[in-house]
């Protein structure tokens, strides 16, 4: 359990910051880039959630749980070193993958076919899940490029990227299960 009696350290006063494992590393890392783009994302889908209920809350609540599991892997470097560790190290496994294919299936079934790209927006609930979206995204960069200097998870980086593809399904869902999508028109401004 995390018993947090005071909120500042003043340790990361002079730019660096700790990751999981003890090491200090600067708070401009790749790592800590990675960690805290998950960490934005997980402040967006709290947004969404505003917005939602019934099925897409609870699933966001999910979500939510699933991103600090995501920022605890990617803030403990060294996976080879697991096996070696007082604790256990909290990492990213394949039925957090599979549960979001799951669920993108399920929604996608409800869906017609797209056969236009789509505008973010729409209600306001899609509209947080657009920006979801993109965040994810840029956290999957993120992630992919520090696991070409580190080794990453690739459970962490699957997951980022089925996630992405979830917030677009669900974005299509709460917009009247697509039937109220902002369609893009190529070239109408011209």
């Amino acid at each position: 359990m995390v018993v947090l009696n005071r909120i500042y350290t003043r340790t990361g006063d002079k730019g660096e910051t700790a990751l999981g494992d003890g090491t200090r590393v600067p708070k401009q890392s790749a790592r800590v880039g990675a960690y805290g783009t998950v960490d934005e994302l997980n402040a967006f889908a709290g947004i969404a959630r505003q917005e939602a209920e019934g099925e897409v809350d609870i699933a966001l609540t999910r979500i939510q749980n699933d991103l600090f599991d995501l920022g605890a892997d990617l803030a403990t470097p060294d996976l080879a070193r697991d096996s070696e560790r007082k604790y256990t190290p909290l990492r990213m496994v394949e039925s957090q993958v599979t549960r979001l294919e799951t669920e993108i299936d399920a929604m996608n079934d409800r869906l017609e076919p797209l056969r236009s790209f789509i505008l973010p927006g729409g209600s306001a609930l899609a509209a947080h899940l657009h920006v979801c979206r993109t965040v994810a995204r840029r956290a999957e960069r993120e992630a992919v490029e520090l696991a070409s200097a580190e080794e990453v998870n690739p459970h962490a980086v699957r997951y980022l990227n089925r996630l992405s593809d979830w917030f677009f399904v669900a974005a299509r869902i709460a917009n009247d299960e697509g039937r109220a999508d902002v369609l893009w028109v190529p070239g109408a401004n011209r």
